[in-house]
């Protein structure tokens, strides 16, 4: 497997885009019910704050958590999620759009590092193609496929 890179710099934000043949009723399910998550990010879970949650990297060594507070979710059209880790805070959106019986998705990663696009670009890469084969009941892809393969393409562009 080869994938090719689909995201661009719109700014300091990177962006990837992705379509499916589904209502956007059920590719909203895809991205925010944890069980569906699980499939291809990993689950996520409320704290006692109803804004507040946590959510597990399970394609990641070690299957960390994050703490995540929910910025704006305006169900089924966007969602978006500030997560802080050891790397620090990050944005991340996710907007969803349908015309014709296809729902396209458009995930935002907020003022990215510019030094840190060629690493992260690759990720989002793979997590995105990951919920499309989950969706598609196809076997997931590795993350050897898109890194280091993705990181020159990432490192080039320019915003």
């Amino acid at each position: 497997m080869n994938p090719k890179p689909t995201g661009r710099l719109r700014g300091d934000d990177l962006v990837l885009t992705r379509t499916f043949r589904a209502p956007i009723a059920d590719v909203w399910t895809s991205v925010t019910s944890s069980e569906s998550t699980a499939r291809w990010f990993g689950p996520w879970e409320r704290t006692d704050d109803d804004s507040k949650i946590r959510i597990q990297m399970a394609f990641e060594d070690g299957k960390p958590w994050l703490d995540g507070t929910i910025e704006e979710c305006e169900a089924p059209h966007r969602l978006a999620v500030r997560t802080k880790s050891a790397y620090g805070e990050k944005l991340l959106s996710m907007t969803l759009s349908e015309a014709a019986g296809t729902t396209t998705l458009e995930f935002v990663h907020h003022s990215v590092n510019r030094n840190a696009v060629g690493e992260l670009g690759p990720g989002w890469e793979y997590y995105l193609d990951q919920l499309v084969a989950s969706r598609e009941g196809q076997p997931l892809p590795t993350f050897d496929a898109y890194y280091p393969a993705q990181k020159s393409y990432f490192t080039s562009l320019e915003g």
